[in-house]
């Protein structure tokens, strides 16, 4: 779950990160509200899921409570890259001497925490990284044992921070690190982190990654996955607990599991074709997933042909061509269907299927023939 940058600061608050007052409005006249009660001079800042906002000029200063005004006219209802600016966050100016970068994220191939640090903020680390790789200090932390405050403050002295900045940023890579590892999240970003004339070190953004299966544990993150950007039919799917990412092609995607979604996904193109959807239906199969996954891919338009690629561990194969044919009576299908069962009672499912084989269903022994089977319905590919 992407957090708007709102959200957060509000997530680092609770960790005792010093941020600036704000309030988010959704309207002109919310806004110059939110303005008259945190102050001015003031920043508008345009809310939305993606970076590039200042370029965008979704960033404004405002020194007025009309400049607020002018400001937020101006920016809701602008498009950056693709998104509208629904909210603003109207927040306290602050006074910047200098901007550094700090991060923290999972590198999965040294299966440790990955911290990022650099005097060089308030640019894209992306663009850092190619031009002056050496100014990016780095640290992997083993989950067992944490970020020490010892090894916080060799990381920001590697980072050539201000000396008088040190003690600061120790204290605020300490929270980052607690936020990161007890909030389950994915990626916490501060881009800028900076230092004032008057020798604070302060959270001027925030950019939050957080875990969506961790939701069980954080009542509170309800609130977050309420305002997910989702179209039509990725509202849908969510709404029945489905795993669900719209694509721009013409052939449907129902695997079990991430990795074979992808997979699936991928092998759809290497034949030519293109996937509407990827669409993991996780280790369940039954007749009311498999309706559920249907009737989603179903009321999409764009899709022409449906690809259902099943592995078999703990799920049996049976079970899901008996899912299959119940799911098919339960829901008006307009697009043929290409099975692929494998794995666990495959052979036993496969031989439930055959009867019921035809136009609208077929079946094929491997991934790629059903790949290449359902591109081809779909009207698309090389069909090698």
């Amino acid at each position: 779950m992407d957090l708007f940058e709102y959200q957060g600061k509000q997530f680092f608050a609770q960790f005792g990160m010093p941020v600036s007052a704000g309030e988010v409005a959704f309207t002109v006249d919310e806004a110059v509200a939110a303005a008259e009660r945190v102050g001015t001079p003031a920043m508008v800042k345009a809310q939305v899921h993606t970076g590039g906002r200042g370029k965008a000029g979704g960033v404004k200063f405002a020194a007025t409570v009309d400049d607020v005004r002018k400001h937020a006219g101006n920016i809701l209802g602008l498009d950056i890259r693709g998104h509208v600016v629904k909210r603003v966050l109207i927040e306290k100016a602050s006074d910047i001497a200098e901007e550094y970068y700090a991060s923290f994220t999972l590198d999965r191939s040294a299966k440790k925490h990955l911290g990022m640090l650099s005097a060089e903020g308030g640019v894209e680390i992306e663009t850092v990284a190619e031009q002056n790789p050496d100014a990016i200090a780095k640290i992997w932390i083993d989950p067992v044992d944490g970020l020490t405050e010892e090894a916080a403050t060799a990381w920001v002295e590697a980072a050539k921070l201000n000396p008088d900045a040190t003690d600061g940023a120790v204290k605020i890579m300490m929270q980052l690190y607690t936020a990161y590892t007890e909030g389950d999240a994915d990626l916490v970003e501060i881009n800028p982190l900076i230092f004032t004339p008057d020798k604070r070190v302060h959270v001027l953004d925030a950019k939050v990654t957080l875990d969506g299966n961790s939701e069980y544990r954080h009542a509170d993150y309800a609130q977050y996955d309420e305002t997910q950007p989702r179209d039509e039919r990725e509202e849908a799917a969510h709404a029945k607990g489905l795993q669900y990412v719209g694509l721009d092609g013409t052939v449907g995607v129902i695997a079990n599991g991430a990795g074979l979604a992808m997979s699936t996904v991928d092998v759809v193109n290497q034949v030519g074709g293109a996937a509407a959807n990827f669409l993991d239906i996780g280790g369940g199969a039954n007749a009311d997933v498999m309706s559920g996954a249907l009737e989603v891919i179903n009321n999409d338009p764009a899709v022409k042909s449906i690809f259902i690629n099943i592995f078999g561990g703990i799920t049996r194969g049976d079970e899901v061509a008996n899912g299959i044919i119940e799911a098919m009576s339960r829901v008006d299908i307009d697009s043929p269907i290409v099975i692929r069962l494998d794995g666990t009672n495959a052979d036993e499912g496969r031989e439930i299927l055959r009867p019921y084989l035809s136009d609208v269903l077929q079946m094929e022994d491997t991934m790629l023939d059903a790949a290449r089977c359902s591109v081809e319905l779909a009207g698309q590919g090389d069909n090698k």
